[in-house]
């Protein structure tokens, strides 16, 4: 997945764009930091790729130079004169270290400052990032948990490391997030950086946030479906915006074909049915609800037939629907005290009026209102929205990446927080 719609503006005035520093310690899952860099600069950041000596053994210095153009080294006794160990981490806009070891984690929890890597991460007044990748043992064990636990409460993002396959026939939580993911996750703490304005970056710290995603599909058949055009991408965009911001994030995503956004949870659902169940679960202790999902209003009210629906040459029988649960209304009517609800809304004609209408029907926080057709918001990357409040308030949002638009809406539940 390409990032040339994500370029966000940092550094100085006519820099080519925002100068990463990725570390890479001494796991196997450093092979994944190689496709991560390659992301990276195509999509425009200048990269200086800073690692371990046990990151060498998995990957030699000679590729991590070709790739991002930069030395490679891990002592600070190199170029001694432009004093690497301070400059690298003081010039940088975002550090990354993936995968982050065990080993890489404790001596960063501690002050340790005795490589390259180290001593950069003393020196960095940027965002900082870690994705842990290690066997599942290792990721529980107290020790780890403390080091995290010491890195998040001085800022560092330690994103929660993915389930699935690791070392050897080993499966279980301690997988590094894919790539693409990762990147998708720096460009929205870049956005956020650029865009925070004096207010703190991981301001959903601690925060548990639900995101639905996708569309829903009624199946007519094994084969058809009632369904409609949503790809996900904004409520995806919302889940890696809430995580770049801290937030404790879980994903209920309908018929997402897009990898899952680092650091969250995600549950995968079918129908509107499935979507609800899963929504009204997470809900329950969640502090912000995102309804980004576009549900499919009606089903089929016999279910779906068996088999294939054959063609004979005459007129189908007619489809008697039925109408699905209104989630939103649901979520808004059964929430906890404090919890902010956010729901969305696709018009085609009409679009502030039959969102005003919306939102007070449904009893939501807040509605997101896109106009769609003709190119707009569905499977694109970029939208445009109008931000509605209960309380009169209306934001608009200009057209732009759907990253971008996420951190609007994160910004406009912050305020009602």
């Amino acid at each position: 997945m390409r990032h040339t719609g994500h370029v966000i503006s940092t550094g100085s005035p006519g820099s080519p764009g925002p100068r990463v520093v990725l570390g890479v310690s001494g796991g196997i899952a450093a092979y994944k930091a190689v496709e991560l860099l390659r992301l990276l600069t195509e999509s425009g950041c200048r990269v200086r790729v800073v690692p371990t000596d046990g990151a060498l053994h998995f990957v030699g210095a000679a590729t991590f130079a070709a790739l991002s153009g930069q030395p490679v080294t891990t002592t600070v006794w190199d170029d001694v004169e432009q004093v690497p160990h301070v400059r690298i981490g003081q010039e940088a806009d975002l550090v990354l270290v993936v995968p982050a070891t065990a080993d890489l984690m404790a001596r960063a929890a501690t002050g340790r400052a005795d490589d390259l890597l180290t001593a950069t991460l003393l020196t960095a007044r940027c965002p900082v990032v870690m994705a842990p990748a290690m066997h599942t043992e290792m990721w529980e064990h107290a020790a780890t948990q403390a080091n995290v636990a010491q890195l998040r409460s001085r800022g560092v993002l330690v994103v929660d490391p993915a389930e699935g396959r690791l070392t050897g026939a080993d499966t279980g939580k301690g997988r590094l997030p894919e790539p693409a993911a990762l990147a998708d996750l720096a460009w929205a703490l870049l956005a956020r950086s650029a865009s925070a304005d004096g207010r703190p970056l991981l301001d959903l710290t601690g925060v548990r946030v639900v995101v639905s995603a996708g569309g829903t599909r009624e199946h007519l058949d094994p084969v058809r479906f009632l369904g409609n055009r949503s790809s996900g991408r904004q409520g995806y965009a919302v889940a890696r915006a809430a995580v770049a911001r801290g937030g404790e994030v879980t994903v209920v995503a309908a018929n997402v074909a897009l990898h899952d956004p680092a650091g969250a949870k995600v549950v995968h659902v079918t129908s509107a049915a499935d979507l609800r169940a899963a929504m009204v679960e997470a809900a329950a202790a969640a502090d912000v609800v995102v309804m980004a999902a576009a549900v499919a209003d009606f089903r089929p009210a016999a279910g779906a037939a068996p088999s294939k629906t054959k063609k004979t040459g005459q007129p189908p029988a007619p489809v008697e629907l039925a109408v699905n649960p209104d989630i939103l209304a649901e979520l808004a009517a059964t929430r906890p005290p404090g919890q902010v609800v956010v729901g969305f809304a696709a018009e085609t004609d009409d679009v502030l009026a039959n969102a005003t209408d919306k939102l007070r029907r449904k009893g939501a926080d807040l509605l997101v209102v896109n106009e769609v057709g003709d190119g707009l918001a569905f499977e694109t990357e970029d939208n445009e929205v109008v931000i509605l409040g209960a309380d009169g308030s209306q934001v608009h949002v200009p057209r732009g990446p759907k990253i971008a638009v996420a951190h609007a809406i994160l910004d406009a539940v912050a305020v009602r927080r």
